[in-house]
This record gives structure tokens, C-alpha cells and sequence, in this order.
């Protein structure tokens, strides 16, 4: 691997991909951004890297690709910045250009790095959780939403000694700050919970995160979602690591006297108030699978809450508002329903028709 100036493929140019190799490129890097989008690939090429919100760059010129030449010199880091349904075929397709010693990384939602790891080894997966937010606007102009930086780990082996994984550290850490994890695992199912309930939710409600937390009722199906997400994650035998280090998934988690209790439940209050104060954080978030339904594209919903529902029923778990969630997002895809507040609150009435022993008390 060159440790002066690695070579880097940026796969995908959406919200992530897109704000990424801004960064990047700004800081005089060498990056090569493929798209299999021809529109987003002349829109970069035409006008450049265009970057608003928390992302102060203004324009950085850039090239895109939408398929990688012959000859072209094997890259050191492949970073996989697609939606998760595409994760697989892009691993498969940019295999062969990644070098010996290189890289795949993975900047997707839910549990892809097993996926990629069954492509090119476990080894040569590394994993990078995103703890901030970007939309694409349009073509080309991404907003990045709010602040954050990255967790990093390998789905096999310790980051310490690891001086891949310090380069790569190196390089985000133009995008935000970085930290480690020997818990990879750990570290993604907790971010699984957050993006079953926020990604997930803002889909249905069609509104940015911000709005969408002032609702009690958004709350208590967020709460219910990652409880949910929780007990499943115990049965797989993962140990949930706290999110940024501070957000604790065991403890955001309902008991079940919280599942029961009113309001006015102190413990609950405070879980509530943990989530308006996420909502004030993150208020300008707006949902990158509302986005891809948007743009005609399969939502990533099976990898977030329909991967909670499968190793649920694989565990003998009940997972109906995971369920229901998953559900009401391809009745969105599909075009039968739209996304907004009221098929929110009409998908939380029904839920709350359900036997108690299906769902959560109301």
C-alpha cells in the first residue's frame, strides 16, 4: 500500500458518497468517484463537487466515472458509498481493481459487512459508521446536515495495531473525527437501532427529523423500534456499544413497566426528553431512503428493520412494530400510500390495535 498518497475509489455519489469525496478532494487527495448514475456522473463533471450546510467548501471540482477504465492502476481503499441493496454488486464490481493489501470500507447503514466480507474475506473489510447526516439536493449539491464524525473497526481483528486502519482514520478525519472500535459489531447494531427508528420513521412521516421528535407519538414508536432492535440484538449474543459514546441502547430501551407506564413514568420522561434533544441535534436530517424512493430507487428498508423482523422470527423474538414499519415503507415505495405525519399517526393507531401481546401498550 502507498502510505503517501493512497489511491481511493469512492463508489456511489449520493448524500455519503458525495459529501465524502468533497472532503477529500478539497484536502488535495487522489480520488476517483464512480457512479453508475450517467446523470449525477455529467452533473459532477459539468459543475464540480457542490457542498452546502455544515460542509463550508463551496464548489470542488471533481471527476466522476460511471465504469472504471482498463489499465487503470489498483486502488488502496474502495469506499462503498451506495445504498445497502446495491452494496453487493458494487463489492463484486470493484473487486478486482482493489489492490492485494487494500480495503473494501463500508459507510452503509445495517450489517453490511458480513455481506462484503463473504465477496473478498473478511479481512479486507473494514467498517465506517456514519454519526452524521447530508442530502443530496440535487444532482451534484450535496447539504451536509449536521456535525459528526466516524466509528472504524474490523468485523475480524483488534483496530490498534491495524496501520490500515490508522490511514483511513487519517483521511476522515477531513470529514470529521474518528474514532475505533473492537466491537464493530456492537457499535453497527446499535446504530441499527437508531436507523431502524430515524431513517425508517422519516420515510413514513416525510418530514426531517427535527419536526417529526416534537411528536410524543413519533417517540414512543422510535422507543418501541429500537426496544425492539435491542432484545434482538441480546439473542444474537451482541454486545451493543454506546453510539458516539454516550448513547446507550440497553438503557434507551423499554422495560416492561415503561412499556405500561403513562408519561408521567419519570424513566420514560427522560428517554422522551433523550429523544427531543436528538431531534434538536439532528433537526435538519432528512431520511436518505425517503430520498432513494424519490428518485425511483429500492428502498434499504430490508437491511434495517426487515433485517430486525428476520433474525427475530429466527429467534423466536416478536418484532411487530419493526414489522409494521417495514411494511407501511414498501406500501410508500409501491406508491399506495404517501409519505406524511398522517400515515405516521395512522400507522401508529393501528399498531395500537394489535393484542397486547403483539405490541406495546399505548
Amino acid at each position: 500500500m502507498t502510505r503517501d498518497r493512497p489511491r481511493i475509489l469512492v463508489v456511489g455519489c449520493g448524500a455519503i458518497g458525495g459529501t465524502v469525496s468533497a472532503a477529500l478532494l478539497y484536502q488535495d487527495h487522489d480520488v476517483t468517484l464512480l457512479t453508475r448514475n450517467e446523470g449525477i456522473a455529467q452533473a459532477i463533471n459539468d459543475q464540480g463537487l457542490r457542498t452546502h450546510g455544515e460542509l463550508k467548501l463551496g464548489t470542488v471540482a471533481a471527476t466522476a466515472v460511471t465504469k472504471i477504465a482498463d489499465g487503470t492502476p489498483p486502488f488502496d481503499f474502495a469506499l462503498l458509498a451506495t445504498q445497502p441493496p446495491q452494496v453487493e454488486d458494487a463489492a463484486r464490481d470493484v473487486a478486482p481493481h482493489l489492490k492485494d493489501g487494500g480495503s473494501m470500507v463500508v459507510f452503509q447503514n445495517g450489517l453490511c459487512e458480513e455481506r462484503v466480507a463473504d465477496i473478498v474475506g473478511a479481512r479486507r473489510v473494514a467498517g465506517a459508521i456514519v454519526a452524521w447526516g447530508a442530502s443530496m439536493i440535487e444532482a451534484g449539491v450535496y447539504d451536509r446536515t449536521s456535525a459528526g464524525g466516524f466509528t472504524l473497526g474490523r468485523i475480524e481483528g483488534a483496530p490498534g495495531g491495524d496501520p490500515q486502519l490508522q490511514q483511513l482514520a487519517l483521511l476522515l478525519e477531513a470529514i470529521g473525527p474518528v474514532t475505533f472500535s473492537d466491537n464493530l459489531l456492537g457499535a453497527r447494531w446499535s446504530k441499527l437501532a437508531i436507523n431502524c427508528a430515524i431513517s425508517s420513521l422519516g420515510t413514513i412521516g416525510g418530514d426531517r427529523l427535527g419536526a417529526l421528535l416534537r411528536k410524543r407519538f413519533v417517540r414512543r414508536l422510535a422507543l418501541e423500534i429500537m426496544t425492539e432492535t435491542v432484545r434482538v440484538a441480546h439473542a444474537e449474543n451482541v454486545l451493543l456499544q454506546k453510539v458516539s459514546g454516550t448513547l446507550d441502547l440497553n438503557w434507551i430501551a423499554l422495560t416492561d413497566a415503561e412499556r405500561k407506564a403513562k408519561l408521567g413514568s419519570p424513566s420514560l420522561l427522560a428517554k422522551h426528553t433523550l429523544l427531543l434533544a436528538v431531534g434538536t441535534r439532528y433537526r435538519r436530517l432528512r431520511s436518505s431512503m425517503l430520498n432513494a424512493i424519490e428518485r425511483g430507487r429500492e428502498p434499504a428498508i430490508d437491511f434495517l428493520n426487515g433485517e430486525v423482523v428476520t433474525r427475530g422470527d429466527r429467534h423466536g423474538i416478536p418484532t411487530p412494530i419493526n414489522s409494521a414499519t417495514r411494511d407501511m415503507v414498501y406500501r410508500i415505495a409501491a406508491g399506495e400510500v404517501g409519505s406524511s405525519h398522517q400515515t405516521l399517526r395512522r400507522m401508529f393507531d393501528a399498531t395500537r390495535a394489535q393484542p397486547p401481546s403483539a405490541t406495546a401498550a399505548g
